[in-house]
């Protein structure tokens, strides 16, 4: 059994007026989990009622809710919780070059704004799609959110550097084997930044971190560069609801961990760039009022 906090002490880091969650998870009952992926989160079933709870205790005004790897390539999850959110959420489904107009039209009206690539286990749609996916989505204007082990970027740069879409290299690049801010693949990453359409996702550190908490230095000093590098290419995830933690000893503090990873952002104006301006531009989203 897991219990997550959803109330405490404010993070110390005071989120900006409009500030997007771009990175999370959300299930509603009468949705089972999919062959071929992993079973639903544990615990009280992480629906809207608690990511409210979470929303007014970090100070997060818009979220964008991802496609979990529980339900695989069925959307019908996805577009419930969309419209149990309304105006404040839009979503990230997940399609393929055999997606029909009709079921694309569908989830654009729902509120989907974007497609997810996972190439890594359990996930539903890998990188032998990413070239139709990123045709699909570029169509529509929507984005491509990739994720997949950083450390073998380099062999897909050329890839990635070819895709039309506005796209996302999502949890800190998965460098599963370990990097620098020196090393070829970080190198990489800053070539493909700067081509204009890539953004890099501060989302789940405690899934790729060698050096763990409660600074994830390992992952804190690539971060730090990429932002110094590419300010306007950053965008900020809480990643919840940790569906890695098994148990409530092992479910993070999402304030503790706020402040941790947004404090690898230099300043306020870092901050707001990473929380509002730039996921507005990624996810295509109105300016906020």
């Amino acid at each position: 059994m897991i219990v997550r906090s959803l109330s405490g002490r404010s993070p110390r880091i005071r989120l900006p007026r409009g500030a997007v969650d771009s990175q999370m998870h959300m299930y509603l009952p009468g949705f089972p989990a999919r062959d071929g992926g992993p079973p639903l989160p544990g615990g009280a079933l992480p629906d809207a009622g608690q990511y409210r709870s979470l929303m007014t205790w970090l100070g997060i005004d818009r979220v964008i809710i991802t496609q979990g790897n529980a339900h695989q390539r069925d959307n019908a999850n996805l577009v419930a919780c969309l419209r149990e959110m309304g105006s404040t959420a839009r979503g990230v489904a997940v399609i393929d070059g055999g997606t029909s107009e009709k079921e694309l039209d569908a989830l654009a009206d729902a509120g989907v704004v974007g497609a997810r690539i996972m190439d890594l286990p359990g996930g539903a749609v890998g990188l032998d799609h990413l070239e139709a996916v990123d045709a699909r989505a570029a169509a529509r204007g929507w984005m491509v959110a990739v994720q997949f082990d950083g450390s073998n970027i380099e062999a897909h740069e050329d890839r990635l550097g070819k895709l039309k879409s506005r796209w996302v290299l999502d949890h800190h690049g998965k460098f599963f084997g370990g990097v620098s801010p020196q090393s070829p693949q970080v190198n990489a990453l800053r070539r493909l930044l700067d081509a204009g359409n890539c953004w890099f996702k501060f989302a789940g550190v405690y899934e790729s971190s060698r050096s763990g908490p409660p600074d994830y230095e390992d992952v804190a000093a690539v971060a730090r560069d990429i932002a110094a590098h590419a300010p306007e290419r950053i965008v900020w995830g809480t990643n919840w609801p940790h569906n890695l933690a098994r148990t409530t000893q092992d479910y993070p503090n999402d304030a503790d961990l706020t402040d941790t990873v947004l404090g690898w952002l230099p300043d306020d104006d870092a901050r707001r760039l990473a929380l509002v301006d730039n996921p507005e531009r990624l996810f295509g989203l109105p300016a906020y009022s």
